[in-house]
């Protein structure tokens, strides 16, 4: 059955799909420009058409991975409802025992990274824009009176690192931590950021 005729941009996304998720399944280090071409069952030739090499590959995937994955972000943060609410969305979102993107990619993008600027670049973008988002809401539910923060970008920081550790221990070394007790932490973290107490974060009205 012959295939359809993508456009170019069409043939870039679908590309760039299939090497995120060889890349979740080989790693970094391990994954080639065939293994993105066989699993589409297309040329090697056209993927390099696309992109000439396997390191522009890999740092346009993880960019395109980090734009998804903001995308949901901004669609959680500006829902019409109270800061708290938003907040909570997002971080239980974002926690490794939510739905977020898949940890095991980004804990090989952190790494290869160390080494490579252009995936540096694009890890520390996301970083920076996962903060702002958050730092911006915490400030505008203080400015609302709905909880009590000093240091919103302090806050944001916090709870990132909290977040990214313990998805390093859990896609690192499952059951090293229970995802009910990794979700309470995630849950203690919050609230103990914004001055509340942890039931107030599914409080009624809240």
């Amino acid at each position: 059955m012959a295939r359809v005729r993508l456009s170019v941009a069409e043939r870039r996304e679908e590309l760039l799909r299939a090497a995120i998720e060889q890349i979740e399944v080989r790693g970094v280090s391990a994954v080639r420009i065939a293994d993105v071409a066989s699993a589409l069952g297309v040329s090697n030739a056209l993927v390099l058409y696309h992109f000439s090499t396997k390191e522009k590959l890999v740092a346009e995937a993880f960019a395109y991975a980090a734009e998804d994955d903001l995308a949901h972000l901004r669609g959680l943060l500006g829902r019409r409802t109270s800061a708290l609410r938003r907040l909570r969305a997002a971080v239980r979102w974002y926690a490794p025992t939510g739905h977020a993107k898949g940890w095991r990619l980004w804990i090989e993008g952190w790494a290869v990274a160390l080494r490579d600027p252009s995936l540096r670049e694009v890890t520390r973008d996301l970083d920076k824009q996962w903060k702002a988002a958050i730092t911006e809401v915490i400030a505008e539910g203080v400015a609302a009176g709905e909880f009590v923060c000093a240091d919103p970008a302090g806050a944001a920081l916090r709870l990132t690192a909290l977040l990214d550790g313990l998805a390093v221990q859990l896609t690192s070394y499952p059951g090293a931590v229970p995802r009910s007790r990794a979700q309470t932490w995630a849950d203690d973290a919050l609230a103990r950021e914004l001055g509340l107490e942890r039931e107030a974060l599914t409080a009624p009205g809240r």
